[in-house]
């Protein structure tokens, strides 16, 4: 589906986080799509109808009786590409569960044909209660998608599961669902790990080696297992301000030999690496132990760094899975970002590290000037250990995230069946 200008319906229930729909419908409206806000007679206690006509400048309705000569109560689930509920209370999923179409948001979702994507919002108890559990897999089962929803601060001092996920993150799961990737239980169980971010070297206590990733690829795959029933956690390096995924346990390292150390302990207990760090290759042989200044009186510091080779981590794990100290079972995935020059393509270096390196699969990236490195979207090849290659289409970095996870998939189906 073509990811602009779409049809897509933003439905708002009667929950505290409502006010954060507005810019779910923000995020939308300025991707050039057409949205209208469909609120239950609830979501208007805490959001007022002219907000949602102003930021989607399209009319806004509760009732099915509401142009009926429009037949708007069908209309608008027919005509929709996506529909979106942020968020979508307990009594939202019991009542789409049932099949009930009392209002006009539980119409238009039971008349949609298109991508429906649910998320949930509501206090942890009410999150945990069976009833509600048995909805939403009801739902699932039905092909709806709902979301995880996040852990953290709740309405008034409580805390925990049940919290609406940013806006940005509903949009852009969405937008996954809506180029027809799947959010369904397909790794329910599974213990993933991912790396992300780069490594920081130092030279002294002010600066470092490093590089240009901003972790947002890595954030991208740790978001889709989640949401994919996986139990994931993240060792990240240095990233921007990234949010972490629903339900995602997040462990922070800032050197290649400190990420060494934490994956290496880790690794044993996991169905799936994927190692989507930018580790850096090279760290200085000693660091400063105070800020090293330039001139004449420090000739041979700044100037004259002597460099070691850092461990090479995923070379490692392979070593760890062939010795047994990592399950055979264990996928394991490695990123190349590469460049090509006057003899070899990106490419060919990238099918030249994973003979090197015996990972699973190799996704590789060309770098370069304005390429990959802290953009929206991505692409590149997928090799696997045959030196097969899969074209990576350009796309968000959640949506090669969960093409690359598909492949992942396939492939630990595929060492379960032999």
């Amino acid at each position: 589906m073509d990811q602009k200008n779409r049809n897509v319906v933003v439905g708002v229930s009667g929950g505290i986080a409502a006010y954060k729909a507005c810019h779910l419908i923000r995020n939308f409206t300025e991707a050039g799509d057409n949205v209208k806000v469909v609120p239950t007679e609830a979501a208007l206690n805490f959001v007022g109808k002219a907000t949602f006509e102003a930021l989607s400048g399209n009319p806004v309705s509760t009732s099915v009786f509401d142009a009926v000569d429009e037949v708007r109560h069908v209309h608008i689930g027919q005509n929709a590409d996506l529909v979106v509920v942020a968020p979508a209370t307990a009594d939202l999923l019991a009542r789409v569960a049932a099949g009930r179409a009392d209002d006009l948001l539980a119409a238009t979702i039971l008349v949609a044909t298109c991508p429906v994507v649910l998320a949930p919002a509501m206090h942890t108890e009410m999150w945990e209660n069976p009833a509600t559990q048995a909805n939403v897999a009801t739902l699932r089962s039905r092909g709806i998608t709902v979301l995880a929803p996040a852990h953290g601060r709740l309405t008034g001092k409580d805390t925990g599961a049940g919290r609406l996920p940013e806006p940005e993150q509903i949009a852009d799961l969405a937008r996954v669902v809506s180029a027809g990737e799947s959010l369904q239980q397909s790794l329910a169980d599974k213990r993933v790990l991912v790396t992300t971010g780069g490594t920081r070297e130092a030279i002294d206590p002010v600066r470092f080696i490093g590089n240009h990733s901003s972790g947002r690829q890595g954030y991208a795959l740790a978001e889709i297992a989640a949401h994919r029933g996986a139990r994931v956690t993240i060792v990240a390096a240095a990233t921007e301000k990234l949010l972490p995924p629903s339900g995602a346990e997040v462990i922070s390292v800032r050197s290649a030999r400190e990420m060494q150390s934490v994956v290496c302990d880790l690794a044993p207990d996991m169905d799936i690496i994927v190692m989507a760090a930018a580790v850096a290759d090279f760290r200085p042989e000693e660091v400063a132990t105070t800020k090293m200044k330039k001139g004449h009186e420090t000739e041979g510091g700044l100037r004259h760094i002597q460099l070691v080779e850092n461990p090479d981590i995923l070379k490692g794990l392979v070593e760890l899975r062939e010795a047994g100290d990592i399950s055979l079972a264990t996928s394991i995935v490695g990123f190349a970002a590469e460049t090509g020059d006057d003899q070899y393509s990106a490419l060919d270096y990238a099918r030249a590290k994973i003979a090197k390196k015996g990972c699973d699969l190799l996704m590789c990236n060309e770098v370069g000037d304005d390429k990959v490195f802290g953009k929206p979207e991505n692409e590149g090849f997928l090799i696997d250990a045959l030196g097969n290659v899969t074209e990576i289409p350009v796309g968000t970095k959640h949506q090669v995230a969960a093409r690359i996870l598909d492949a992942v998939e396939k492939l630990t189906l595929d060492t379960a069946l032999n």
